[in-house]
């Protein structure tokens, strides 16, 4: 029964790696919920900021913030590029790495270069696979995101924006639709669109009222627009860890009802060889006897 042996060791083997996809799809279960609300209670700090900066721009309608300049003619793009520090979460990283090397691929094709800001360890690694200038970098950012780890990354590439380095800079990530969904975005972040600022009448009321500016209104508006940006980083990286942990959910359940599949095949082999082993047996004692006998 060598044979079989064999196939108990294979049944073992599925049924303890069973156990540890489905202790990974709890954990990830759980995790999800928690990044779930933590990119949901990051929106209205987004939303209040937007409206307060665009209030602010309609104000000061002869004064055009850097971020907000056309025209660059620098002949380079940048890409934040926010992946996830490990793996296990079936294509999520694939997808997003998929759009931003055709987003790539469509800026070379217009003659500019290519650089880089990574967020999470898988974006880095392909990223330098890819032979694309990382000009900054943040890994390991764990299970929350702190907005101090994003700050130091993202700045040099607004700070190569404001200097007239880079001409336009992307946003690259997973946005969150439902557990089962999550759908990869590359969009502009620089310059700021005039749509992103614009206000509904709701909103101006809400939000027309006049200001004190201490020292001026420009370095008001600048500051502001900087932790509107910052803002949009944190809240695609909220999005692309609540994408991660429903992803790795799915993918663990998935790994874990193939392995009840394979465990029930392997079983259903073992018992087949295992009759035929003892029908073999009887055949041989069957024989055997009649041999005697006659």
């Amino acid at each position: 029964m060598a044979v079989g042996k064999e196939i108990r060791g294979k049944i073992k083997s599925v049924e303890n790696t069973k156990k540890i996809t489905k202790a990974m799809e709890m954990v990830a279960a759980s995790k999800m919920r928690k990044a779930q609300d933590r990119m949901r209670s990051a929106r209205p700090y987004s939303d209040k900021i937007r409206n307060i900066t665009a209030n602010l721009s309609q104000a000061n309608p002869e004064y055009k913030p850097a971020f907000m300049r056309t025209g660059g003619n620098a002949g380079v793009d940048g890409f934040v590029v926010v992946t996830t520090d490990k793996g296990l979460c079936g294509g999520l990283n694939t997808n997003v790495l998929r759009a931003v090397t055709n987003r790539m691929k469509d800026v070379q094709a217009a003659g500019s270069k290519v650089e880089a800001v990574a967020i999470g360890s898988k974006g880095l690694g392909f990223l330098n696979r890819l032979g694309v200038t990382v000009v900054s970098q943040v890994t390991g950012l764990g299970d929350v995101p702190q907005v101090e780890k994003l700050i130091g990354a993202v700045k040099v590439m607004l700070d190569a924006f404001v200097e007239g380095k880079v001409d336009k800079v992307y946003l690259c990530y997973t946005k969150f639709i439902n557990t089962m969904k999550q759908e990869p975005v590359v969009e502009q972040l620089l310059p700021l669109a005039p749509e992103a600022l614009s206000q509904s009448e709701a909103e101006k009321s809400a939000y027309g009222w006049d200001y004190l500016y201490e020292p001026d209104a420009a370095t008001v508006i600048d500051e502001l627009l900087t932790r509107y940006l910052e803002a949009l980083v944190y809240q695609a990286v909220a999005e692309n860890m609540a994408s991660e942990q429903s992803a790795r959910m799915v993918a663990m359940k998935a790994a874990t009802d193939n392995a009840g599949t394979l465990i029930g095949e392997l079983k259903l082999i073992y018992n087949k060889t295992r009759q035929a082993a003892i029908t073999k047996e009887l055949s041989e004692i069957v024989g055997g006897a009649a041999a005697i006998s006659g």
